[in-house]
């Protein structure tokens, strides 16, 4: 608050900035899709989930591809499936650390879709599972129909 003597009046003083920039933009955009999320445990306690929800369209990995486990079986079928989606989406291929770290890494970054390579996919149906970061909703499909799944989800 400002006093001008020679009006006697208060004046409450302010700026308009009207520039803005992309570094504005982008802390806007990443303050807005920042969040925490209680999820429940195996044993039965809660914990914290931290996520960058990015929209699809802007988030700079679209898809991380993941096997199980590093395993002999596993392996050539993820780097299968890998080569087939990076021809399509960016993507990252992650076999460290076990599989629910992975996933909350890539929720971490923003990645909005992981595709997951099990045993069952090696042993029996050659499908894999697709897992959604917003909702934690897994769903399995045919390694033929993963394109057109992922199209589905990332670009609608």
């Amino acid at each position: 608050d400002y006093f001008d003597e020679e009006t006697q009046q208060h004046i409450v003083p302010y700026v308009i900035e009207p520039s803005t920039g992309v570094d504005r933009v982008l802390l806007t955009l990443m303050i807005e899709a920042y969040c925490e999320e209680e999820v429940p445990t195996t044993s039965g306690k809660t914990d914290k989930r931290v996520l960058l929800k990015l929209h699809p369209a802007i988030a700079p990995i679209k898809v991380a591809v993941l096997p199980l486990s590093k395993n002999d079986k596993l392996t050539p079928i993820a780097k299968q499936v890998y080569e087939i989606v990076k021809k399509r989406f960016v993507c990252e291929y992650d076999d460290t650390q076990s599989i629910g770290r992975r996933y909350r890494r890539q929720d971490e970054i923003g990645t909005p879709v992981c595709v997951t390579i099990d045993f069952q996919t090696a042993e029996d149906d050659n499908a894999i599972t697709i897992r959604s970061r917003d909702s934690m909703e897994q769903v399995r499909v045919p390694i033929s129909g993963l394109i057109p799944a992922l199209t589905d989800l990332i670009d609608p």
